[in-house]
């Protein structure tokens, strides 16, 4: 899987990222209302994007003005990291007029994120700073400081320019602000599961290669809508390693904590680090290959280096 190598963080004027640190309740809303009030005061569209608890603290506490609001419970719409920019903070931004600074709260860590979730998470906040440069919009990412582990409010300071100390209402900059850095950190190698059905492919055995994978899936126990977008999922990779990634590759799957897991690998260098989390123009021909599997898939981990490619996705059984 090959792209051209691109240099996606810069000056992020006129985007703003805070990260804003909380301790209870109360520091949550004394910023994140006035957040959201300040913009639906200026005429800017407002989406919230957080875990269902306080998802419903932001609703009780807007009142009549919560219909004026997108509402999005984090933990369904941002379930997969790699979907948040995509299918959450872009569909949204992309939908407004062009020129009109939009508004959104994003919240896509929390207390019981896994730790095989946890490099994505980190990533898509890295990333959000090269998909939104440049843009006129402002992204409020909240970190519950009581319940989150140290590296993870640490791994917010290098991820967002801007922080809002817990018991703060004002911004101030991040001296460890370095996304780069975090994106190349977290392109963790993916730990080899010894014992996964191994399918080698080429471009003569594409049919064979997706059959293989729907029949394990199905005896692993996937089902239905799961098992149809494991298909799709396994159609995607395996094509990319075809077309982009030298001809060939690997398919390996396997169960983990209730899981089905599909991997594909090939000698491919995908350099492009934001393939797969920016939305694609309708009247482009391809491109959308690892998109479409963001979108579906519960989970999906990339490994990128020079020797190849490893896209690795979770369905939920």
């Amino acid at each position: 899987m090959t792209s051209a190598v691109t240099e996606p963080f810069g000056p992020l004027d006129p985007f703003v990222h805070p990260a804003l640190f909380y301790r209870d309740e109360q520091e949550y809303l004394d910023v994140t209302m006035p957040f959201v009030r300040d913009g639906l005061a200026a005429g800017e569209p407002v989406a919230v994007a957080v875990p269902g608890k306080n998802l419903a603290l932001i609703r009780d506490a807007l009142g009549d003005a919560a219909g004026a609001v997108k509402l999005m419970d984090m933990r369904e719409a941002g379930r997969n990291p790699g979907r948040i920019i995509p299918g959450v903070l872009r569909a949204f931004a992309d939908a407004q007029p062009s020129g009109r600074r939009v508004r959104i709260i994003g919240e896509p860590i929390w207390a019981g994120r896994s730790d095989t979730e946890y490099p994505a998470c980190v990533q898509h906040e890295a990333l959000i700073n090269a998909a939104f440069r440049g843009r006129t919009a402002t992204i409020l990412c909240p970190y519950d400081v009581e319940r989150l582990p140290e590296h993870v409010l640490a791994d917010a300071y290098a991820t967002h320019p801007t922080v809002i100390p817990s018991g703060s209402r004002a911004e101030q900059s991040s001296d460890a602000y370095a996304p780069w850095a975090v994106v190349d950190r977290y392109n963790e190698p993916l730990p080899p599961v010894p014992d996964a059905l191994t399918f080698p492919f080429d471009s003569d055995s594409l049919a064979p290669a997706r059959h293989v994978a729907v029949g394990e899936a199905a005896r692993l126990g996937l089902t239905g809508v799961k098992l149809d977008d494991l298909a799709l999922a396994t159609a995607e990779l395996t094509t990319n390693s075809v077309v982009h990634g030298g001809g060939s590759g690997v398919l390996r799957m396997w169960t983990e904590d209730g899981y089905v897991v599909c991997e594909v690998r090939d000698e491919g260098r995908l350099a492009d680090i934001l393939a797969g989390r920016r939305p694609v123009p309708r009247d482009q021909r391809g491109g959308r290959g690892i998109l479409l599997v963001n979108l579906i898939a519960d989970l999906v981990r990339v490994h990128r280096s020079d020797g190849g490619t490893t896209v690795r996705c979770w369905f939920a059984r």
